[in-house]
């Protein structure tokens, strides 16, 4: 199982929100690239990049921080945030990211979201944000009519076979794993997981530790950059 530091992106620094509140941020650093080094060296073999900026209002701000990651480390990146178009998805892969998260639009636009996964195949993930077993969009600011479960069938139809899913009420909490709702689409779906969430600690880890056959990897953020839990620490729990 993969342990994956988040870089969340807003106005070119790195930030977390308290379950996704814009008004609710704490800045952890002005140099991204940095960072991403440092978690690199660490041994980290995979970043999950947020563009909160894009997310929020649909169109990226924070396009040359994400390049410069990427010209300056030598793992993959994956990113999410505000990518509602083929231009979009393009605009990323184009940029050097290995895998693109698709979230709104697989809700507004599932024509066209479906297309795309058919022409870039496993370089697209499925972002599953969940409030209340309900899946939220627009930088989850807004409440869609669409359960979690109902949207991981419908993506799994499409050729999608990994999601990320998040509980965005434990997001930046550190509360620990959602293993209620990860259950749910574990029992209705074939579709590998990757968790995001309220992990704060090895025993919030460990907890995943029986799902570790569709659980491929675990997104942590606020417990890395509030020196709650190690890097090293985190990966030794999966061996």
């Amino acid at each position: 199982m993969l342990i994956i530091p988040a870089i969340d992106l807003r106005r070119g620094r790195i930030v977390r929100l308290y379950q996704g509140d814009p008004e609710r941020e704490t800045v952890y650093g002005n140099n991204p690239v940095e960072v991403a080094r440092q978690w690199e060296q660490l041994g980290a073999k995979l970043l999950h990049l947020v563009d909160l900026d894009g997310a929020f209002s649909g169109h990226s701000k924070n396009e040359k921080v994400i390049c410069s990651i990427s010209e300056e480390v030598h793992i993959p990146l994956q990113l999410g945030g505000g990518i509602r178009s083929a231009e979009a998805v393009e605009k990323a892969l184009s940029a050097g990211v290995s895998r693109v998260i698709l979230g709104t639009i697989a809700i507004e636009q599932p024509e066209l979201a479906r297309k795309i996964v058919a022409e870039y195949g496993e370089r697209m993930l499925v972002g599953i944000d969940s409030r209340h077993g309900v899946v939220a969009v627009k930088g989850w600011t807004e409440s869609s009519a669409v359960t979690t479960v109902e949207l991981a069938l419908r993506i799994e139809e499409w050729g999608v076979n990994e999601i990320i899913y998040t509980d965005i009420d434990r997001d930046g909490t550190m509360q620990g794993p959602d293993l209620k709702g990860l259950e749910e689409i574990l029992e209705h779906t074939s579709l590998k997981v990757i968790m995001s969430g309220g992990i704060s600690s090895v025993d919030d880890l460990v907890l995943l530790k029986p799902y570790v056959s569709r659980v491929k990897g675990v997104i942590i953020g606020k417990a890395l950059y509030s020196n709650q839990l190690t890097l090293p620490d985190a990966m030794a729990v999966f061996g």
